[in-house]
């Protein structure tokens, strides 16, 4: 195996060692909100699948590893214009039970995709990141994308499963979807960014505008 190979294939095991099968085999994800999927990622695109294929995860003849190579057509980039401008391939884990993400390549389904970026250079995505067809987005997500989800990167984010759930730091928000709607992506995930405040609190904020002094809080479930 060459060392660039080498080098890539190590990256992308580190990166996937996060999301990890279950025993049973299935891929698992940690539940989190939007924005939160956002900060976490290297690389946010909305982009077309052209194509698909299937290729070695690595030169080493002896690794049976393969991952699947989307081409795509990328039409606009949110996040990582200071590493990469165009992004025209994307690797997932071809085995579902690796958190390997199945996308459809007829370049006419438009999708959000995020990702991290290895160290040559190649975008990799899997399950547990932020991917959506793009008309499955709400207005307030679309719009989040461009700038007001990123002003929210130094918050945190935290599910709410029961009561009592409360604020334990002024830089949180408490996602409380599960608790009123018993789903976990409902109106809030939809429809509100958690933005940070001149005065270092975070709070819950709804659409238009990126926010200057009104917030709506509905941090108490």
């Amino acid at each position: 195996m060459g060392p660039v190979r080498s080098a890539w294939l190590c990256s992308a095991l580190l990166l996937l060692a996060a999301v990890a099968p279950e025993p049973g085999g299935a891929c698992s994800c940690a539940p989190a909100h939007p924005q939160q999927l956002l900060c976490d990622a290297a690389l946010a695109i909305r982009a077309k699948i052209s194509s698909e294929k299937v290729v070695p995860a690595s030169d080493d003849p002896l690794d049976s590893h393969k991952l699947i190579r989307y081409e795509i057509k990328q039409i606009k980039m949110f996040k990582g214009f200071e590493k990469l401008k165009d992004v025209q391939y994307v690797y997932t884990p071809y085995d579902s039970s690796l958190c390997g993400v199945k996308l459809e390549a007829n370049n006419k389904k438009q999708y959000l995709l995020t990702g991290q970026i290895l160290s040559d250079g190649k975008v990799l995505i899997h399950l547990c990141n932020y991917i959506e067809p793009w008309d499955d987005l709400s207005l307030s997500q679309k719009k989040s994308l461009n700038q007001r989800y990123q002003m929210g990167c130094g918050c945190k984010i935290t599910t709410c499963y029961m009561v009592p759930c409360s604020i334990t730091a002024p830089n949180e928000c408490l996602w409380t979807d599960w608790l009123m709607e018993r789903r976990l992506y409902g109106h809030q995930a939809k429809h509100y960014a958690c933005i940070k405040r001149s005065d270092g609190t975070c709070s819950w904020y709804r659409g238009g505008p990126p926010p200057e002094k009104e917030f709506i809080d509905i941090s108490e479930p």
